[in-house]
């Protein structure tokens, strides 16, 4: 008896692409819905990976124009009111409402150190929601995706016993395929969920960062103004 059940063992095909083939409908759409949630988990890990490069690379290069000792008016007028970089676009935007705070005669318009900070903020509040988008999706990977896996277990181990109960047959051949099938589920969970929190912390923790320096910078830029205001 035991020869025989492990010759029908052997002619199991236990392969993932096997296993997805015998599962039912039901345990085969959890399983799709996991993968395309890694696929897509993927694509922004490694798109935001390229973007935050991109980003300390532009930060970096700006900071060393904007500290080289050449006079802001003409820094400005290089990178023009609308620049592609965001540490460019926040040094535009007090720019910008810096002049707009002059009057024709040259005198300036009160309140403006207040419009000047409020005007960087907006711009830093729009890149950090630039730099962010796309992370709720790797949280909500991180935390469902183990359970979307659970529900195709529970759903796979409870047709395996269903199957054993009408074949009233409790050997391996009948057994294994069906706990193999539902197990698969939990695997593919895991597979999804573990790299999307890993690295959703990760590159939350560089967003910060990089916002962060944004803040110091437009900090430093206000006060650079603030001396010229007070004088």
């Amino acid at each position: 008896m035991e020869a025989e059940t492990l010759a029908l063992a052997q002619e199991i095909d236990f392969s993932m692409w096997g296993l997805f083939a015998r599962a039912t409908l039901i345990v085969k759409l959890v399983m799709l819905m996991l993968i395309a949630a890694s696929i897509w988990a993927w694509a922004i890990i490694i798109q935001k990976i390229i973007n935050y490069r991109a980003a300390r690379r532009e930060a970096s290069r700006f900071d060393r124009a904007f500290w080289s000792g050449e006079p802001l008016d003409e820094l400005f007028d290089q990178i023009g009111p609308q620049p592609e970089g965001s540490s460019q676009k926040i040094f535009a935007s007090g720019m910008i409402e810096w002049r707009r705070s002059h009057r024709t005669d040259g005198a300036l318009i009160a309140g403006a150190q207040a419009r000047i900070d409020r005007s960087m903020d907006v711009a830093i509040a729009k890149e950090a929601e630039t730099l962010q988008k796309g992370l709720p999706v790797l949280a909500t990977v991180g935390s469902t995706a183990p359970f979307v896996g659970l529900f195709g277990t529970v759903w796979g181990i409870m047709n395996a016993f269903i199957e054993i109960a009408e074949q009233q047959n409790t050997n391996l051949a009948v057994v294994a395929p069906g706990i193999a099938e539902a197990l698969l589920a939990t695997g593919l969970g895991l597979l999804a969920a573990i790299p999307a929190v890993i690295f959703y912390n990760k590159l939350s923790a560089d967003s910060d960062r990089i916002v962060g320096g944004y803040e110091a910078f437009a900090d430093e830029f206000s006060t650079i103004l603030s001396r010229q205001l007070d004088s």
